[in-house]
């Protein structure tokens, strides 16, 4: 099962997660969550990783301004929850916070009504969008190292997302939650 550490706000986080194993590191970028960098922060980042891990701009803009500007980064994925008009070749993850798959192009969605709030996702929702969807599912929404297994068996989807779930305080990760995060997934197989 992969994973993908959010809400990362320091290089050594984001090092400590890609020596646990995680497949991506999500940065929140132009949004007024407390896990939100600057784009000179995000590229310090995104520089700091191996050429093998994911690189993720997350944010819950409407503008196009900022998207551009995570662009920059040349991000491997833009997680978005607004239908902008990201260019062909930019992967897509599309977050809902219901189980209905919205328009537009996206190549996966994930599911999180509380948006790094910790706030747990419906079960049967989201067991339901990973039967209907026509491309990946990611859940997210307070996943943590006690409840990411029943979790994952459960809904069976294609990743998992942890950010408040993994952490001391916001932005803040602490390296042993990560580590037992990623240690559930790598022992579930898709």
């Amino acid at each position: 099962m992969r994973l993908k550490i959010c809400g990362i706000t320091r290089v050594a986080d984001a090092l400590a997660a890609e020596a646990a194993g995680a497949d991506a590191v999500g940065v929140v970028m132009f949004s007024d969550s407390p896990r939100s960098v600057a784009p000179a922060e995000a590229a310090a980042i995104f520089s700091a990783l191996g050429p093998f891990i994911g690189r993720v701009c997350v944010s819950t803009t409407d503008d196009p301004a900022d998207l551009a500007g995570m662009l920059a980064l040349g991000p491997t994925a833009v997680q978005l929850y607004h239908d902008l008009d990201v260019p062909a070749g930019v992967r897509t993850i599309r977050g809902i916070g219901d189980g209905r798959v919205p328009a537009g192009r996206f190549d996966a969605l994930l599911l999180d009504a509380s948006m790094g709030a910790g706030t747990q996702y419906d079960l049967r929702e989201a067991q339901a969008l990973v039967r209907t969807s026509p491309v990946p599912v990611i859940l997210s929404g307070g996943l943590n190292p006690e409840n990411i297994g029943t979790a994952l068996a459960a809904v069976e989807p294609y990743a998992a997302d942890v950010s408040s779930g993994v952490e001391d305080s916001p932005g803040i990760k602490n390296v042993d939650k990560m580590k037992a995060c990623i240690m559930t997934c790598r022992g579930l197989t898709r």
